[in-house]
């Protein structure tokens, strides 16, 4: 995705789902977070475990998430090999885009979230990409 396009999409995406999101302050997904929370996104987390992180309630998968929040993003912090089940349920859930954290990469996956309609980003941080085109 050129510069551009990604500006426009982080200018008018305001609701993220983050995959892999961890509870530890100290974790780059945490971290990536509370920034975006911050800066007037609205964090939704998705993991295995817990009940609130940055005081938002846990969702165990993206199809546990309300049907009525729209996902426009949907961020993995997950390994490679776990995306293309991820990229399944953001498909289900209508997400606009699936944005792959650094060193996350699944060409085919991403190929199918774009025959499905969704715009992707692979192996770039959503925070360094926030902090170079909207500073």
């Amino acid at each position: 995705m050129k510069d551009e396009e990604l500006k426009e999409t982080l200018d008018n995406c305001k609701t993220i789902a983050v995959v892999g999101i961890s509870p530890k302050e100290d974790r780059p997904s945490y971290r990536v977070a509370s920034y975006l929370k911050s800066k007037g996104y609205r964090i939704i987390p998705v993991r295995p475990d817990g009940e609130l992180i940055l005081g938002e309630r846990v969702y165990r998968s993206l199809l546990e998430i309300p049907k009525e929040i729209e996902l426009e993003i949907v961020d993995i912090f997950r390994k490679s090999e776990d995306v293309p089940p991820i990229v399944e349920e953001a498909i289900q859930r209508g997400a606009k885009v699936v944005w792959m954290q650094e060193g996350v990469i699944h060409k085919e996956a991403g190929e199918k979230a774009e025959r499905a309609g969704c715009k992707v980003v692979m192996d770039r941080c959503l925070k360094k990409e926030h902090q170079r085109l909207l500073k």
